[in-house]
């Protein structure tokens, strides 16, 4: 059996989690010129099929023809993405261990998992990569065509709407905790190992709502097995460019954060890192790359190291203060 809990149910429990603990690396001496020379390891801390995953595969995929060396993907999934983003962290900054970041790892987890230090000291931030927008969507069953209306039914109906997430500090477990938060509604969150998992229960009725990616939502929208009634993003999507936002939809200031990064260890040399930028930019803007991954309901996004710096410390600056007051 799933297990059902609220947010602050949820925070109180992370104490047993896996914590990103910080470990200082000293950086190396000097660059590699040849870099890269052997195999680069780009690790994703979710499964196969995600957006993570099928970003990590673009990146390898090119690159290890434009670069001559193997690029290999990993998985280490888990703890919110903590597991994978704890391993690379630790590794070595010599450039040849990367993280496919969502956006919790560098600004929400920190918060939930209490951890000391901030995601900057662990990280060196490369570039972001993509936008990937997500959906509110209903089993058909609800009776309700727009978020107004899921509101309406929420608050008449108290404790009959469950929504499904993968886990504490994923995006569909704040995309939720915001809604009830803004919303003034009482959704049940129902965790699950497994966004798959969370899916499969959402098409059979057995979940009623779920705030999920565009890549993993839009064939069964489009089948008419799932209901879309907002862009959960602070901007409509390409891909469902008809559907509002939820904060155009009536419930202002709601905005759930969609973007994934690359990032490295700490300490990795500047000259090491301007190459990585330049592949990771260069694979993500080729024409036919971007096409594959819109296709897929993933819109590239790159920018340079210090732009995605500052988007780290304000979305942690944020995501801080927001945590703070759905404890309270």
């Amino acid at each position: 059996m799933h297990k059902r809990r609220t947010f602050t149910m949820a925070l109180c429990a992370l104490t047993a989690l896996p914590v990103l603990t910080g470990i200082a690396i000293a950086q190396t001496s000097a660059a590699d010129p040849e870099f890269p020379n052997r195999p680069v390891h780009i690790i994703v801390p979710g499964l196969q099929g995600s957006s993570l995953d099928t970003s990590g595969r673009e990146l390898a995929n090119h690159l290890q023809h434009a670069w001559g060396v193997p690029v290999v993907v990993e998985y280490k999934p888990g703890a919110g993405s903590s597991v994978g983003a704890s391993f690379v962290a630790r590794s070595k900054p010599d450039g040849y261990t990367w993280l496919i970041a969502p956006y919790n790892v560098l600004t929400l987890n920190p918060h939930l998992y209490k951890t000391k230090e901030h995601p900057l000291d662990e990280f060196a931030p490369v570039s972001m990569i993509a936008n990937v927008p997500f959906v509110l969507a209903v089993h058909p069953s609800v009776p309700v065509n727009s978020v107004r209306e899921l509101i309406d039914y929420a608050r008449a109906n108290p404790g009959k709407l469950n929504y499904g997430t993968s886990g504490v500090g994923s995006a569909q477990h704040l995309g939720g905790a915001l809604f009830n938060s803004l919303a003034n509604v009482e959704l049940t969150e129902v965790g699950y190992k497994k966004g798959s998992e969370a899916i499969l229960d959402l098409l059979a009725g057995r979940i009623q709502v779920y705030f999920g990616a565009n890549n993993s939502l839009l064939q069964h929208i489009g089948a008419g097995s799932l209901r879309a009634l907002a862009v959960a993003g602070a901007k409509r999507s390409q891909a469902t460019a008809e559907l509002p936002t939820v904060a155009e939809s009536g419930v202002p200031g709601y905005q759930l954060p969609t973007w994934n990064a690359v990032v490295v260890p700490a300490g990795v040399p500047e000259s090491i890192l301007e190459k990585i930028h330049e592949g990771v930019v260069q694979t993500l803007n080729n024409p036919e790359v971007k096409a594959r991954l819109a296709n897929q309901g993933i819109e590239v996004q790159t920018t340079s190291p210090d732009e995605l710096t500052r988007l780290i410390r304000q979305e942690y600056d944020e995501l801080g203060k927001l945590v703070s007051g759905l404890e309270r």
